[in-house]
């Protein structure tokens, strides 16, 4: 007979610690990581502005009560919406990645890191108009800034050598693990309460990659993280009652994550947490496209003035692409709905060839339905080059390349387009950045009038006014 299992408590799995010591301890020092978080925060609340056009989107939101009252709650911008924190970080988490035009985080697992916005807003607003309710002072914008650098890097950092998809994971766990440390942070908690806290995250039943997936890509893929941070700013104030956490949630023989949905095995990390994912991480600027095909798009786009007066002579188009795309977005028959086309990367090769554009719009059923897509999307081939694959995994590269070759009947075929870095990436900063503020201005312009669009611009694009402001003031200036 084997001995029995020793009930003695074991001390906290050292992925819990190091997580919770880097929440309530590290001190960012990075300028570069501040600026791109400021950048990161106008991008992300503007993408939860086109949402606010399409009613897919909108019918979920509000309180899950109608009528439901919350004082000092938190509220939800571009809408007339105060909630308490937790459904207010579903709000704000469905309306940033509805239309999958918010930052990207590639590596063995990829995923968005503002995602994480959702659960940092709404609590960050709850606590500071809490605050000033009782005569204290409220939270900053730098201290949102903050928390979204130390999401990013939690999330990030689990990503670079653990993948989850390879397991039916979908990435939203990081979502709801990186949250429930910042705003557990936030909410003031101990360490052995943060710890507590992410023991919980882990624990819980993780989201299956379904929903991501042919046959069954459907719109869960749009409120799934914020699902997954609503859920964070719940189990952070559940710890914040004392309830107890679960120290070897990771390492329990049999019981524990890593045996049951890990195939056994433990984490590996790259590196330590710092500022590095934010520093790195990847803007959507150009096309509201699942990134493995971001630069897909941009050759398409290249090779538009060429095709589209000769559509009916290509005989075959080439992609030439790294593993990860070909894995998660390389497919053919039939697309469903708009979750279905913008994780097509024939889809999003095919509009911009006969369109010379890839809009939000473009995924709509009125789009799709025109015939010449599907007939582009069966004369296109995607093939892994290796090359890309190792690029796209190395550290000092981090590139996401595609390249797209177009032959016709006749026999001739077009250059070669390849673009290695999209134009959201870090070594593309120069040229994007402008970019992305004109994005900003476009989205704040879909919901606000002009004075109020230049009352946001003027504080959001200056950095000291920006970390400096109140939190709630900063959100009161997005209510409609």
């Amino acid at each position: 007979m084997s001995a029995p299992i020793s009930n003695v408590r074991p001390k906290p799995d050292q992925v819990l610690v190091d997580i919770a010591d880097y929440a309530t301890r590290y001190k960012i020092t990075s300028r570069e990581a501040y600026d791109t978080a400021r950048y990161c925060l106008i991008d992300t609340l503007g993408c939860g502005f086109e949402a606010l056009s399409y009613p897919a989107c909108t019918k979920l939101l509000g309180p899950i009560v109608a009528g439901t009252i919350v004082p000092n709650g938190a509220k939800v911008p571009g809408t007339s919406f105060q909630l308490d924190p937790v459904q207010a970080a579903f709000n704000i988490g469905a309306m940033i990645r509805w239309l999958d035009f918010n930052d990207t985080w590639l590596a063995a697992e990829w995923g968005h890191p503002s995602d994480n916005l959702g659960g940092i807003l709404a609590t960050a607003d709850w606590l500071s108009r809490n605050a000033v309710a009782a005569g204290k002072p409220p939270l900053t914008m730098k201290d949102v800034l903050t928390a979204m650098i130390k999401a990013h890097e939690i999330q990030g950092v689990i990503a670079l050598e653990n993948s989850f998809n390879r397991v039916g994971l979908d990435h939203v766990l990081l979502v709801k693990v990186a949250s429930t440390a910042v705003v557990a942070n936030m909410l003031d908690l101990s360490r052995d309460e943060v710890i507590n806290a992410v023991s919980l995250a882990w624990l819980d039943g993780q989201s299956l990659r379904t929903y991501r997936h042919s046959p069954n890509t459907g719109s869960r893929k749009s409120w799934a993280a914020g699902d997954a941070t609503s859920r964070a700013v719940r189990l952070a104030l559940m710890a914040r009652t004392g309830e107890m956490g679960y120290p070897s949630v990771l390492t329990a023989k049999t019981w524990g994550f890593y045996d049951v949905l890990f195939k056994g095995n433990a984490f590996t990390f790259q590196r330590p947490y710092g500022s590095y994912v934010m520093e790195n991480v990847l803007f959507k600027i150009s096309f509201p496209a699942e990134f493995h095909a971001q630069t897909a798009a941009e050759c398409a786009m290249q090779l538009h003035p060429l095709l589209e007066d000769r559509l009916d002579d290509v005989r075959k188009i080439t992609i030439r692409t790294h593993e990860s795309a070909i894995r998660i977005i390389d497919k053919k028959g039939p697309l469903a709905n708009p979750a279905d086309r913008d994780h097509c990367i024939q889809y999003m090769v095919a509009v911009p060839l006969i369109h010379g554009r890839l809009t939000a719009a473009d995924y709509e059923d009125n789009v799709a339905s025109d015939p010449r897509i599907d007939k582009l999307r069966s004369k296109m081939e995607c093939i892994e080059d290796k090359r890309f694959s190792k690029d796209y995994h190395d550290p000092e590269k981090r590139s996401i390349a595609n390249a797209i070759t177009v032959e016709f009947k006749d026999g001739s075929k077009t250059k070669e387009i390849v673009v290695e870095y999209p134009i959201g990436h870090r070594r593309r900063r120069k040229d994007g950045i402008p970019l992305l503020v004109e994005k900003f201005r476009t989205n704040l312009a879909r919901r606000f009038p002009v004075k109020q669009q230049q009352t946001i611009l003027d504080v959001a694009l200056d950095a000291k006014r920006l970390e400096a402001i109140a939190v709630h003031e900063f959100v009161d200036m997005m209510a409609i």
